[in-house]
C-alpha cells in the first residue's frame, strides 16, 4: 500500500474500528500524523514561544515583576494544532484498533496506549508485528485481499 493510499484508506475509513489493517497502511498514516503535526507546531508554535520567551527575559532584565501577556499568534498555534489533533484522533484510534484486529488482539487493548512510557514500545511492537495470515475472528486477510484484487 501506499502512502497516499493507506492515509486516503485510513481517513476513508473515520470511525471504523472494525475490520484488519495492514502493517503499512497503519506505518504511512502514523508517518503523515507525525509530520502534520510536527510541520504545525514548528510552523505555528515555536515562532510565537521565542517571541514570548523573548519577551519574558526582556521583562526580567528591565527588572519587572509582571509575566508579560502570552502573544495572540502562540494562542492562535496552540488552538489549530489542537483542532487538528482532535480531528486525527478518531481515525488514529480506528487504525490502531484494526491494526491489533491483524494481529489477532483485542482493540480493548488499545486502552493499554494510555500507559504513560509503555505506550511507545507497545505502539512499535503491536504496529511491526506481522498479522495473522488468513482471515481472523475481525476478517478476512487484508494483504491476501489485496493480492487478490491485483490478479
Amino acid at each position: 500500500m501506499s502512502f497516499i493510499e493507506s492515509i486516503r484508506t485510513v481517513l476513508s475509513k473515520y470511525a471504523t474500528f472494525s475490520g484488519r489493517a495492514r502493517r503499512s497502511e497503519f506505518w504511512w498514516y502514523y508517518l503523515a500524523f507525525v509530520i502534520v503535526l510536527t510541520v504545525l507546531y514548528l510552523a505555528l508554535i515555536v515562532p510565537g514561544l521565542t517571541a514570548y520567551g523573548t519577551a519574558v527575559i526582556e521583562a526580567a532584565n528591565a527588572g519587572s515583576t509582571t509575566v508579560p501577556a502570552m502573544p495572540g499568534s502562540l494562542t492562535t498555534g496552540y488552538v489549530v494544532v489542537a483542532l487538528v489533533g482532535l480531528g486525527l484522533l478518531l481515525p488514529t484510534l480506528a487504525v490502531i484498533v484494526r491494526r491489533l484486529h491483524d494481529t489477532g488482539k483485542s482493540g480493548a487493548l488499545a486502552f493499554l496506549l494510555l500507559i504513560p512510557f509503555v505506550n511507545f514500545i507497545l505502539l512499535i511492537v503491536w504496529g511491526a508485528s506481522a498479522g495473522t495470515p488468513g482471515p481472523n475472528q475481525f476478517g478476512p486477510d487484508p494483504k491476501a485481499v489485496d493480492q487478490a484484487a491485483a490478479v
